[in-house]
């Protein structure tokens, strides 16, 4: 090795000037995190939630879908893995909805809707993430809220331990101290209840000016990010809510208006390798009588839309919306799967065909396979790598 001019002093210097600036990157940019992400969340209201809904939900889904999957035109590989994903697994995270879904009952009501779906859900189980949407922490709701919370643990605890996948939202953010205060309240509750510390795990739902740009003018999304200490496991886009707040006419709110463009790009932006993870919105256009066919093919364009923008994610609020959801999604991934298996194998191979792939690309390549593998839309014999070798280059960082 040849000698430089520079002496060690140089290099010393640079390290001790960069250490806490180093500490700091690593600590708020872990990068995506292991594991799989669900492709979308079903909000249901909690006063519908019973034992037998996923298995409904998914009858219901598959039944519409046999009536008129013909009529879109699907290939015929999509088209049975979507009948095969509504027979085997039609939710894959599901919330059970105490803000939107339910309204104000009354207290009393509302702690025995809590406490019984809590209940429920101990003895039912049967999607791979599940949890609840409480009340915003916002005067008019804080102790309803945190209330409900606290009754649907109860319920859930009574008879078995905190379900695998169990994540809580916090809708309606209008200020960063909320979800200051909602990771108190959790760590509190953890400690009530005797779980393991970190065990609850919230999302913050973006649906607000206020979570999107702070009173005082600074991009309020990473702020939300750092004060939830840890416990922010995603931000979820709020389609309607978001819009109304921005005077938008009813007629115009949709998860591709301008708006919602520059709400989640900000959300990705600000989110980007701090292993919080990102869901777009829904649309309320319903697959239902005779606007099945044209709220379908709607669905499915809005799905591809937000797969291809980077939202692997998104929420479903009707039975009717799961076969175009695994349609879409399916489709994304079976159409990309060629060419990134081929990148792939080529990076790993350093046969440097055609594309010249960079470690970050690599990784990108990776994180699609695993998304592909993890939703149904890839078989692992499909796949000429281990998962463990995937999530070794998904996770490489040089």
């Amino acid at each position: 090795m040849g000698n430089g001019r520079l002496t060690e002093d140089v290099y010393t210097a640079a390290d001790a000037r960069l250490a806490e600036a180093d500490a700091r990157v690593t600590a708020k940019y872990p990068g995506e995190p292991p594991g799989r992400q669900p492709v979308h969340t079903v909000y249901v209201p909690a006063s519908q939630y019973k034992t037998r809904l996923v298995a409904d939900w998914g009858k219901q889904a598959l039944r519409v879908f046999g009536e008129h999957a013909d009529q879109l035109g699907l290939d015929a590989d999509i088209a049975d893995r979507v009948r095969t994903k509504l027979l085997t697994e039609p939710i894959e995270d599901l919330r059970i909805d105490f803000e939107d879904g339910l309204g104000r009952p009354g207290d009393e009501e509302e702690d025995a809707i809590a406490l019984a779906a809590g209940r429920t859900l101990a003895v039912t189980g049967g999607t791979p993430f599940v949890g609840i949407r409480f009340k915003s922490f916002e005067a008019a709701t804080r102790r309803r809220g945190i209330r409900t919370l606290d009754l649907f643990l109860a319920g859930l605890l009574e008879s078995g331990p905190l379900p695998e996948g169990f994540v809580v939202t916090l809708p309606k953010v209008t200020a960063v101290e909320q979800v200051e205060v909602a990771a108190d309240v959790l760590e509190r509750l953890e400690s009530a209840y005797g779980l393991a510390e970190g065990a609850l795990r919230f999302e913050v739902q973006i649906e607000t000016a206020q979570s999107v740009v702070d009173v005082d003018g600074t991009v309020a999304v990473p702020r939300i990010i750092d004060a939830a200490r840890g416990r922010c496991s995603g931000l979820h886009y709020g389609t309607y809510d978001y819009s109304a707040g921005l005077g938008i006419s009813a007629e115009y709110q949709s998860m591709e208006h301008p708006a919602a463009d520059f709400a989640k790009q900000l959300m990705q932006v600000s989110a980007a390798g701090t292993g919080v993870r990102l869901s777009d919105g829904s649309t309320n256009k319903l697959p239902v009588g005779d606007a099945i066919l044209p709220a379908w093919r709607e669905h499915l364009r809005l799905v591809r839309r937000s797969l291809e923008r980077g939202f692997y994610q998104g929420w479903d609020l009707h039975p009717h919306q799961l076969p175009t959801r695994f349609a879409a999604t399916y489709a994304f991934f079976r159409e990309g799967f060629p060419a990134a298996l081929g990148r792939l194998r080529d990076y790993a191979d350093q046969t440097g065909r055609g594309v010249l792939d960079e470690p970050a690309t690599a990784q990108a390549l990776a994180s699609f396979l695993l998304r592909g593998l993890d939703c149904g839309a890839v078989d692992a014999g499909e796949l000429s790598f281990s998962r463990a070798e995937l999530d070794g280059y998904a996770r490489r960082t040089a």
